[in-house]
This record gives C-alpha cells, structure tokens and sequence, in this order.
C-alpha cells in the first residue's frame, strides 16, 4: 500500500538564499517570524547553513499580467522582483509588526486582497522581498468566488 506523499515525484520545495549577513538573517527567518530550525551545517572556510522548516511549500507561478495586478492590489505600484517569497501566518497584523520591529522595511501595511486574505508587503534580510498573509476565508470558501478554481476550472468551455 502506497502513501500520498510516494505518489509524489517531488517531496519538498526548498527555497536556497545567499545571504551577506547570515547572522541577522538567520535571527529574523528563525527568531523573529519563527521558523524551527530543522538542520544546520558548517564546513571549511567558514561555510555555514541552516534550514529551516517553513511547512507546507507551494510554488505559485504567475504571468506578468496577474504579478501587476497583485501589486497594484497588495501595494498600489509595481514593486515585486521575480521571485517574492510568502508567508502564511495566523495573525498578518501582529506578524508585519514584529517583522518591522526586527529591521524589514515595510512596503505595504496589511491589505485585505479581492481572493479574501491578508496581506502585507515588506523588504527583508537576505534581500527577499516577502508576503506575509492570513487567509480570510477557507480554501473551498475562496473556491465559490468569481475567478478561483483550479486552472482547469479556467479553461473556456468547448
């Protein structure tokens, strides 16, 4: 008998960042928004690495016309790299707060977006520019709303 997971090709989503200041990076990531430590290495030369477990991973790809539109949503300009990490939490207020508190800069405050969530922008250590957001509504909530599915639900009828 098979699991779920060993019918998956792909077991985890691991998002790898340089960052210049290790140490305050690793303090916001670990301490400040609160992601366990689930290994860290050293080697020669002064090479160092954590990791840290920031539960369930998704990969969301967005084109241009949908990465403008969220930051016209979420921030009122167009502000977002390619890559733009997120962050569910339960409390987006509270954790944007702590998060500016420890050095991000905020770029936008807490916003509540047309797909029913929370969300505020900020640039933080290691040079990420991040989402933290709080789900408003459930997912099969969110479903009924016009425009959210799957991308199957999408496809013109024929």
């Amino acid at each position: 008998m098979t699991t779920p997971d060993e019918d998956r090709p792909v077991r985890q989503l691991r998002l790898v960042v340089e960052a210049e200041d290790y140490e305050a990076a690793v303090a916001f990531y670990r301490d400040v928004l609160g992601l366990p430590e689930q290994a860290a290495f050293s080697g020669g030369d002064g090479a160092r690495v954590v990791i840290l477990d920031a539960g369930r991973a998704t990969l969301e790809i967005a084109n241009p016309a949908q990465k403008k539109m969220i930051d016209d949503v979420e921030v009122g300009r167009q502000v977002a790299p390619k890559i733009r990490v997120a962050f569910e939490v339960d409390d987006a207020r509270a954790t944007t707060g702590r998060l500016v508190s420890a050095g991000a800069a905020e770029v936008a405050p807490p916003t509540v977006t047309p797909w029913e969530s929370l969300n505020s922008r900020l640039d933080a250590p290691a040079g990420l520019h991040i989402t933290v957001f709080q789900e408003l509504r459930t997912l099969e909530d969110r479903r009924t709303l016009d425009g959210f599915g799957t991308e199957a639900d999408q496809l013109p009828d024929s």
